[in-house]
């Protein structure tokens, strides 16, 4: 999809993916939803059934989107201590994006959280 030069492309995956605060494993999964986006990393959105959702930590941080809508963020709790506002969901986003509804996805710029890809760092 092109909204005026800005590319959005939702593609469900079949990669096997995991995602580590410091050394501890937060989720794994082999049913990502990647999400590309100009000027954007490409994000792993992944279900909360394949998240410890129980590490999870709500957060009052929220964003806005243009293309995809408001977000609500977590922090991740583990025995290294608190990753700050590193995991986001859209829970209504727009019509456009809808295969994200509810998913997780995890900020891999902030330090300690690191993602790989079919065992590759991505």
């Amino acid at each position: 999809m092109n909204t005026k030069g800005h590319d959005i492309e939702v593609t469900p995956g079949s990669d096997q993916v995991v995602v580590r605060i410091k050394d501890t494993v937060v989720a794994t999964s082999s049913r990502p939803v990647v999400l590309t986006e100009t000027g954007c990393p490409a994000r792993y959105y992944l279900s909360p059934e394949d998240v410890k959702t129980d590490l999870l930590r709500p957060s009052t941080t929220t964003s806005h989107c243009p293309f995809k809508g408001d977000a609500r963020y977590w922090s991740v709790e583990t025995g290294d201590g608190v990753a700050e506002d590193v995991v986001w969901s859209y829970p209504e986003p727009f019509p456009r994006v809808e295969e994200i509804t509810g998913l997780l996805a995890f900020w891999t710029e902030k330090p300690g959280v690191t993602l790989e890809v079919n065992g590759q760092p991505a």
